[in-house]
């Protein structure tokens, strides 16, 4: 008789970690997930005003149209993407062509005093800042919830449902850029 209180005690324990496992690693699941459609927000943002950029920029750039090319299509690009990690790869993308137009706008001084210009700059300098956060808090809820699918004994629980270690929303390829010092010129 004390013998099966002994079991029935084991399996009930064993019955509540499962669940309690089970539990965490979905909540951890859909913060990231809540996290990532924040991100989401502040690309639609992005997205809606980068057709501005590049009509603003088009009447000083006209022999930069690859570059204008580049963003138009990391943008659509950005904007097909259905995953999460398709839309890091895309974003990334995105960011890079941003950054190529912010470093060819600094040739045109008339552009850059023009105050339709300032002001999309300064609202897509808002966006990026906000997406910055945004990106911190997805990683921060990315890596919470791969150290609970990472860590034993919940890596068990995880490995039973199918939970999996998440990307990271990282700069990609555009890291190496950004640590590079720039370029200063005084022609």
């Amino acid at each position: 008789m004390t013998g099966l209180i002994i079991v029935i005690a084991v399996v009930v324990i064993l019955a509540l970690f499962l669940i309690s496992a089970y539990n965490r690693l979905v909540r951890l699941r859909n913060n990231r997930e809540n996290a990532f459609a924040d991100i989401d927000v502040q690309l639609r943002q992005r997205h809606d005003l980068i057709p501005q950029l590049v009509e603003a920029v088009k009447g000083y750039m006209k022999h930069e149209r690859e570059l204008l090319t580049e963003v138009t299509n990391a943008r659509a690009s950005a904007m097909k993407a259905g995953t999460i990690n398709e839309k890091i790869q895309a974003e990334s993308r995105l960011s890079s062509a941003l950054g190529g137009i912010q470093v060819a706008v600094e040739a045109y001084p008339d552009l850059k005093a023009n105050q339709n210009f300032l002001n999309l700059q300064e609202e897509i300098s808002d966006v990026e800042n906000k997406l910055a956060a945004a990106r911190r808090f997805f990683n921060s809820a990315t890596k919470e919830q791969n150290v609970s699918v990472q860590s034993f004994p919940s890596n068990i629980v995880a490995g039973m449902f199918g939970f999996n270690k998440e990307p990271m929303f990282d700069l990609g390829d555009r890291r190496e850029v950004m640590e590079e010092p720039p370029a200063v010129s005084f022609e």
